[in-house]
């Protein structure tokens, strides 16, 4: 297919907001499936794992591709290909999101009529953010009671400073939910209305009804002007007082969302088949092709080269997913440049090898279908690679290196042990193969207790990991509660010596450093090399800086890792025959723990921003419940008969806390949590914490 008519694109949101759902109608619209699953059924198609369809959540972003053509305008009656990825909602599965964003030229993001923007939300519109994908956004649940079009994009406008506006209006509301009118071709089609046509797989376009004329043009004209702020075309159109078509108006928000200074919205009710031709609409009208974006790679000395979107061109891929299956490794791959074909070499300029691609395979979630290539601006996945990691480059012959994608920090850890010897034989194999999966997942062996240590980013996270092992693998596993990733930091500045001095007959080992700590918030470590006069001999500089960045590794009060530590080597001495590298690496460890402990050093644990939302009545017992838990309440919003609740809990005060908010509010309240800082450990527990 022509790469102008390709769209790669995924669906991100908040958990619960109806991703899954929007996918399967999204698929059965495009006539790629016959029937529409549910996820409380299990049956949906994105959810092919059965620890998805038993639990009723998405654990890992499924690939699946589809055709459409768009009813009305420029681009009528062109079939295009969607390369659509589901990606979970969870925070805990947030690497899935992470590695999709990162390859992918588009982003539906979808919120809730009812809940409007969401933490996790938030969170998925920053990632994008982070990757500079362009976005559209489908307002979800308008059937739902309380569904609120206008306080949603209101919530859109104001909380993540967006510049949108909507594509369509809706018509009704909750039950009354009937209809949208299109803003730029001023017309309207009804849900349901051609007895022969029920589920509206040939949309009737009509006139607007005269009760919602007035707002349609007056809506136009906004879109008009909040598209002439950031288009200069239109702009000039709309100054010089010229006319302004549907078809300038569609090339206007085509420009402005590819640049990420729009981003238009849809409303709709994906379980009740609404909306969801629009928003398929607005993907191929509005999000880009490959050919829209500019792709880079860099060489080896760090200059940037802009590639070509050209299957004639030299071979260059992303390597950003695994997964096992039982024919071996499953590497999904987006081609940014040429054409990649079975059985021929790839190279891995990590590796600096070649590797050879027995299989190339197009995904439809948990099924593949063999194709014979793959050109510039596809997605696939490819068989046959034993050594790539995600993130890896794939070319032909060329050392240039496209972006990684970047994952965050483990924040639980959790001590596991084989139940059986059967056990212990697998559990080696199936921890490789899962952290070569996940890139968020870390494994170690605790050196004191000999505890296999698993980290991850939440209970969920782990639990689902617990149980993948007991279901592809056959290892069952007991696990201990789960531990915190606690950090360290120092909260004043200090200088401090360390000497390592060793003599056992003939030459000995001698080292001498002296460095200077400041604390260094929000910036992470950094480690200098202050030393004039060669008081340190250059050939050693290297070991003793590599023997501080060991000691950042771990604290002085409870061996957590420390951050937010600038450590400057100012001084020291050395022996002409005595001295080595491993003597100043030892130098250099001990200067900094001495210097940590007399900079004052305190614990840090991670703070987790929690939204509740529960019944009016519940909401005395869950703000007590959150006062308990230690929490910083920084917002209670209420509206009707809801109430939403903002606050900053510590993490290790959140295990269990589904089960006690069900309790609490008899199975009526939700939450959700994500990660949003660290801060000192109160007095007592930073002294209990260092004792243990």
């Amino acid at each position: 297919m022509n790469t102008h008519f390709i769209r790669n694109l995924g669906i991100a949101a908040h958990i619960d907001a109806g991703k899954t759902t929007a996918t399967e109608r999204i698929l059965f619209y495009a006539g790629e499936t016959h029937k529409m699953g549910d996820v409380h059924d299990g049956n949906t198609v994105t959810d092919h794992m059965p620890l998805e369809k038993e639990r009723g959540i998405t654990i890992t972003a499924a690939a699946i591709s589809a055709t459409w053509a768009t009813h009305q305008g420029a681009r009528a009656g062109q079939p295009h290909r969607l390369n659509l990825i589901d990606t979970p909602g969870h925070i805990d599965f947030t690497a899935e999101v992470e590695r999709s964003l990162r390859v992918l030229d588009g982003v539906v993001v979808l919120f809730s009529a009812v809940d409007g923007v969401q933490p996790q939300s938030e969170t998925v519109w920053r990632q994008a953010g982070k990757y500079s994908v362009p976005r559209l956004i489908f307002i979800n649940k308008m059937d739902r009671p309380g569904a609120d079009f206008a306080r949603a994009v209101e919530q859109i406008r104001q909380r993540l400073a967006a510049n949108s506006h909507p594509l369509f209006l809706p018509v009704g509301n909750e039950d009354g939910f009937s209809g949208v009118i299109d803003i730029v071709h001023q017309k309207f089609t009804g849900f349901g209305t051609v007895e022969t046509d029920p589920r509206g797989l040939h949309p009737a376009w009509e006139e607007i009804p005269a009760s919602h004329a007035a707002e349609a043009v007056r809506a136009r004209t906004e879109l008009i002007e909040r598209l002439a702020e950031v288009d200069a075309m239109l702009g000039d159109l709309y100054l010089d007082n010229r006319p302004i078509g549907p078809r300038e108006l569609q090339d206007a928000i085509r420009r402005t969302t590819i640049a990420r200074t729009f981003f238009g919205i849809i409303p709709g009710s994906a379980f009740k088949e609404k909306g969801v031709q629009r928003l398929l609409d607005a993907v191929v009208d509005y999000l880009p092709s490959p050919l829209d974006v500019a792709p880079r790679a860099l060489d080896e000395q760090g200059q940037v080269h802009l590639l070509r979107v050209d299957a004639a061109a030299p071979f260059l891929a992303l390597a950003f997913k695994l997964t096992s299956t039982p024919n071996g490794q499953l590497v999904f791959v987006r081609v940014y440049q040429g054409t990649l074909k079975p059985g021929l070499p790839v190279y891995n300029p990590r590796t600096r090898r070649h590797e050879r691609i027995t299989r190339l395979v197009r995904m439809r979630a948990g099924e593949q279908e063999n194709i014979a290539q793959a050109s510039a601006g596809d997605i696939c996945a490819v068989l046959g690679l034993r050594d790539a990691v995600t993130g890896d480059t794939l070319s032909a012959d060329l050392d240039l290196f496209l972006e990684r994608p970047t994952f965050p920090e483990p924040v639980v850890s959790l001590a596991i042990e084989p139940r059986t010897r059967e056990d212990q034989e697998r559990l080696g194999l199936a921890l490789q193969r899962l952290v070569a999966e996940d890139p968020t997942l870390r494994v170690h062996t605790d050196p004191e207790t000999g505890q296999v240590i698993l980290s991850g980013m939440g209970e969920l996270h782990l639990d689902i990991i617990r149980a993948r092992m007991a279901d592809e693998f056959r290892v069952e596993t007991t696990a201990g509660r789960p531990q915190i990733a606690f950090r360290e930091t120092i909260t004043r500045a200090a200088r401090a010596e360390g000497e390592f001095k060793r003599q056992n007959g003939g030459s000995g080992q001698y080292g001498f450093v002296v460095v200077e700590l400041d604390p260094n918030p929000g910036r992470g470590n950094e480690v200098v090399n202050d030393v004039v006069g060669g008081a340190i001999p250059k050939q050693f500089i290297r070991p003793t800086l590599q023997g501080i960045e060991d000691a950042l590794k771990e604290g002085v009060l409870d061996r957590s890792p420390v951050t937010d530590v600038r450590v400057r080597v100012v001084d020291g001495d050395f022996h002409a025959v005595d001295s080595s590298d491993i003597a100043f690496k030892l130098a250099g460890r001990v200067a900094f723990q001495n210097a940590m402990r007399a900079a004052g050093p305190v614990l840090l644990e991670p703070i987790m921003a929690v939204e509740v939302t529960t019944p009016v009545e519940c909401q005395g017992d869950i703000l007590g419940d959150l006062g308990r838990r230690r929490g910083d309440i920084r917002d209670v919003t209420t509206d009707g008969t809801s109430c939403v609740v903002a606050a900053d809990v510590p993490l290790e005060k959140l295990f269990g806390y589904a089960m006690d908010i069900r309790s609490l509010s008899k199975g009526r309240a939700s939450y959700s949590m994500t990660p949003s800082r660290y801060a000192i450990v109160p007095g007592a527990m930073a002294a209990a914490a260092s004792e243990t």
